[in-house]
């Protein structure tokens, strides 16, 4: 086991690791830019290194400033979190030539499935089910709108190397295509300096499905359920939960089982996700398609922690120091249910326009990082799982700013219960409970998903905010019932003031004046 980590990050998934190196008894390094001079995770960590300006491409994401702190500081190894050089196989290798371990997977993995089109045609060899498409070099235009009619509309034409909703366009007809192609390589070579394009077919009412995976350097590998994520805004999760109210036991086998066959493919070890597409409208479940895969830790890891019990940056800490998983795929149950919701510093009454500013005030439901130690008498096995099955990761502090810098997210809020209702009724209660003043939040409508008819039925598809929020969000409707308590407290309130103030000399009101006028 590893005696000093450095975590290769900022924010709450940099407290999340340091949280978990501490019970391990594992001391920590934290790096921070100018901006992130009195974060939290600076002040978690056993010790702290300033790597640079607050851009991050000046600080965070520069290999050798993160490899100078190593030295400087004895770190054996890197925990990269997700994003920033989370999945980039180059900086692996330049750990590795410097004799510093990578918590995570091989480089050769990492450049594998790091490129959409190669590791489409690796999920095929290996049998995983792919979106109909063409994979090859797209020519131009012409070539691109022969594809396009070939595999029928409506077909996505997305970056190779693209993410986060990035580099994608949606086209129903030749005309679009036309029109989008060259307009898609553009963003590919300007937002990821590869122009490549693949192009295949559009599952229309999509749901987003994801395969947990975890392996180990000793060819052990295994499938830690399913997420489902289909609630999203502009290719950005919203929402995400485990297990999917939509996936039967049949169909998490055979998804586990074509994932864990590609990472086989691969040689993968530490903790990665595949992402599938899943057609709704196949009632069997059997229409689901390999679409990516996140050779790295994920936003929504909790949720597949709190149903299993597992902490997944333990595993991959073991794993890196090269130990055995100590579970076998028997072990691997599910236990109760949970949700994520990502609170962000946006404004959702003007079209989620960021919002950056100073935190004047921050009070989450529960303490951030806190953890009763076992759900139902069950303990946790060393997972951060909340109070009362409310969980809050977060990196920000009362008094502190979300800077324009980085990604806006506030906190995530992971509730965990016996049943998917319960679940959602404990975010619905916990969300009530957040105290954020000073700039924008979506609060309000994380609340209002958790109450909508439609998501309590899990009839959820990627589509879901733009169908249910077509204009932008204007607030919860309100109910009838809903008016008449409100219209009874109000009145309460009224009747109890105006007690009061009959009782105030001087009053020109009720009894007050007959007693003034002495009459």
């Amino acid at each position: 086991m590893f005696s000093k980590i450095l975590i290769a990050n900022r924010g709450e998934i940099a407290c999340r690791v340091i949280q978990t190196a501490r019970r391990l008894g594992i001391a920590t390094v934290a790096v921070y830019s100018d901006a992130d001079r009195n974060a939290p995770f600076v002040h978690m960590a056993d010790e702290a290194a300033h790597i640079g300006p607050s851009p991050a491409a000046e600080s965070y994401l520069v290999p050798e400033k993160i490899i100078a702190a190593c030295k400087e500081t004895g770190a054996e190894a890197v925990h990269p979190g997700y994003g920033f050089l989370s999945e980039r196989a180059s900086f692996v290798e330049a750990l590795e030539a410097e004799n510093i371990a990578f918590i995570g997977p091989p480089p050769g993995a990492i450049a594998a499935m790091g490129d959409k089109i190669e590791s489409k045609k690796l999920a095929k060899e290996a049998g995983v089910n792919v979106v109909p498409g063409f994979v090859g070099e797209i020519r131009d235009t012409e070539h691109a709108v022969e594809i396009s009619d070939g595999i029928g509309y409506p077909v996505m034409m997305k970056a190779s190397a693209g993410g986060g909703g990035k580099g994608m366009r949606l086209a129903w007809s030749e005309k679009d295509v036309r029109e989008g192609f060259e307009a898609t390589k553009r963003e590919g070579l300007s937002s990821f300096g590869d122009d490549r394009v693949f192009i295949e077919k559009f599952i229309e009412n999509p749901r987003h499905i994801e395969i947990q995976i975890l392996g180990d350097k000793h060819g052990n590998i295994l499938y830690l359920n399913e997420r489902e994520c289909s609630i999203q805004r502009r290719h950005q999760k919203v929402v995400e939960e485990a297990p999917s109210p939509f996936v039967t036991e049949k169909m998490r086998k055979a998804m586990g089982e074509q994932c864990v066959a590609l990472a086989r493919a691969v040689d993968y070890h530490s903790a990665g996700t595949v992402e599938l597409i899943v057609s709704g409208a196949d009632p069997t479940g059997e229409s689901f398609y390999f679409l990516e895969m996140n050779t790295r830790l994920q936003v929504e890891h909790p949720v597949t922690e709190a149903i299993t019990g597992i902490d997944l940056v333990e595993q991959m800490i073991r794993v890196a120091a090269g130990e055995k998983l100590e579970m076998t795929q028997d072990d691997i149950g599910i236990n109760g249910w949970s949700i994520e919701n990502r609170v962000y510093a946006e404004d959702p009454y003007r079209g989620f326009l960021p919002s950056t500013g100073r935190l004047v005030e921050y009070s989450p439901p529960v303490e951030a990082w806190s953890d009763d130690g076992e759900v139902h008498g069950k303990p946790r096995r060393g997972v951060a799982h909340g109070v009362g099955g409310v969980r809050v990761d977060d990196g920000v502090f009362e008094g502190g700013e979300v800077s324009m810098f980085y990604d806006p997210m506030i906190a995530k809020l992971i509730t965990w219960a016996p049943t998917r209702e319960e679940a959602a009724d404990l975010q619905i209660e916990a969300l009530d409970h957040f105290r954020i003043k000073g700039l924008g939040h979506n609060v309000d409508f994380l609340s209002a998903i958790m109450q909508h008819p439609r998501f309590r039925s899990g009839e959820l598809t990627t589509g879901f905010i733009a169908e249910e929020y077509p204009d932008g969000f204007h607030g919860a409707p309100v109910t009838e019932e809903f008016r008449r308590m409100l219209a009874a407290i109000c009145a309460g309130n009224e009747f109890t003031w105006q007690a009061r103030a009959r009782q105030i000399s001087g009053q020109l009101d009720g009894a007050v004046p007959v007693r003034a006028t002495g009459l």
